[in-house]
Parts: structure tokens; C-alpha cells; sequence
């Protein structure tokens, strides 16, 4: 696994302590790889739900699980809303393997700085247009909007900035009353606590359902995608 939580304490890291820290495993062959988006001020739940669900692939009887990664603007450490210390795994500009799915948790500036910010909307939009898939998770919506990929698209965010949204982005059609919205191979959606449902289905939409199945025994989640309000739009 790749997610590296740093260990607050009193002691300073040598230079040499702390290039070993940040060395990361080279991902497997055949795997399709997810990377997660962080920056400081990303939120708990939305990038470790998705991260467990994907990371549990491993366990099902797949040909290629998902490999689960972190990316930030630099390889400093990041720290989340609620004070987790993130050491990630790659930045912008390191060498890392092709992205298959970018997975954009919200994060506390998203809605302000963050859409000003050249460097992190430019990823977004090179990255996204490689993936296979791109999944948002609340208010990381509105980073991934402002690329301009969503233009015309059908999407949703957190519910309290549903309307926000629409403002900022008319030419985005927003969704209320929905988890998530799957449209061509962007998949917004709601966040916060409901951010397992929108990852386990993207595992059951890349395999089956019978392995999403499988996958939601394994962290105690009764999982049926028709038990979740979502919307999908069919592609002509």
C-alpha cells in the first residue's frame, strides 16, 4: 500500500531518514492504477473511502486488482482538514506511472484558490484527458469543472453547493437528489460520508457485480447499486 501516514513526533528527520521515507514500491505490472489527488486541507473520508475500495480489489478473484496511489504538487508532506500528515507517494513533476483512474477528493479550497491555481487545474486537465476514468468526490467537482472537461457534461457535488456550482459553471448540468452522476468517463459525486458507493461502483462498472459484490462483504458494506440514488447517462 501506498498511502504513507507520517507519524507526528518530537524527533527531526536527517536528510538521509527522510529520502528513505518517501521511497516507493514500483507499482505491479498488472494492475490499473488509481491515483489520488491530495493537497493540504483534502478531506479524510473522501480520500480514504475510495482508496479502501479500490486497495480491497486485491483480495478479488480479478485479473488486474487496482493499485492505489497518492499524487500532490510536491513530494512534501500534506496535511488534511482534520490534521492527518500524508507523505505522498508522487508530485506534478516526478516520474510516475500512467494514471488509469484520477480520483479527485475535495479539499478545503476548492472552491476558492484552488480554481486559481494554474499548476493543479493543469494536471487535472492533462491527466483527465489520459485516464480512463475520473472520479470526484464533493467539491473536487469544481476543480475538476474548471479544466472545462465537464462542459455539457452531466455531474453533482456536495449537496449544499449544488447551486453554487451551477453559477460558477453553467455549461456543467448539476444533479440533485443523486449520490453520483456516471457520464462518459467522469463520475461525480456527492462525498462525504457517501463516498464509498461512487468507488464501489466504478469497481463494479470496470468488472462485475458479482466482484463489487465480493468486495463490499469484505468491508462489511451490503452492497446493491440499485439500492443507491444515482444517475447514468447512456451513451447514443
Amino acid at each position: 500500500m501506498f498511502f504513507s501516514l507520517l507519524l507526528v513526533s518530537s524527533c527531526t528527520l536527517t536528510e538521509q531518514e527522510s529520502d528513505s521515507v518517501t521511497e516507493v514500491n514500483p507499482l505491479p505490472n498488472n494492475c490499473i492504477h488509481a491515483a489520488f489527488l491530495i493537497m493540504d486541507g483534502t478531506y479524510n473520508s473522501e480520500l480514504t473511502a475510495p482508496f479502501d475500495v479500490f486497495q480491497h480489489t486485491k483480495y478479488r478473484e480479478v485479473d488486474e486488482p487496482i493499485c492505489v496511489s497518492t499524487i500532490a504538487q510536491s513530494k512534501d508532506p500534506i496535511t488534511t482538514f482534520e490534521g492527518l500528515h500524508i507523505l505522498p507517494d508522487y508530485s506534478y513533476s516526478s516520474d510516475y506511472p500512467d494514471i488509469d483512474i484520477l480520483v479527485i477528493p475535495a479539499a478545503e479550497h476548492n472552491l476558492d484558490s484552488d480554481l486559481e491555481d494554474d499548476q493543479l487545474i493543469g494536471f487535472i486537465r492533462e491527466t483527465a484527458e489520459q485516464a480512463d476514468w475520473v472520479l470526484s468526490l464533493c467539491d473536487g467537482a469544481f476543480i475538476l469543472a474548471k479544466t472545462g472537461l465537464l462542459n455539457g457534461l452531466h455531474c453533482t457535488t456536495y449537496p449544499g453547493d449544488r447551486q453554487a456550482m451551477r453559477e460558477m459553471f453553467p455549461e456543467c448540468i448539476v444533479h440533485d437528489s443523486v449520490l453520483w452522476v456516471h457520464h462518459d468517463k467522469f463520475i461525480t459525486s456527492a462525498g462525504g460520508a457517501k463516498s464509498f458507493e461512487p468507488a464501489m461502483y466504478l469497481v463494479e462498472t470496470i468488472y462485475s457485480a458479482d466482484v463489487a459484490e465480493a468486495n463490499g462483504i469484505g468491508l462489511v458494506i451490503d452492497w446493491d447499486v440499485n439500492d443507491y440514488p444515482y444517475h447514468q447517462v447512456e451513451n447514443p
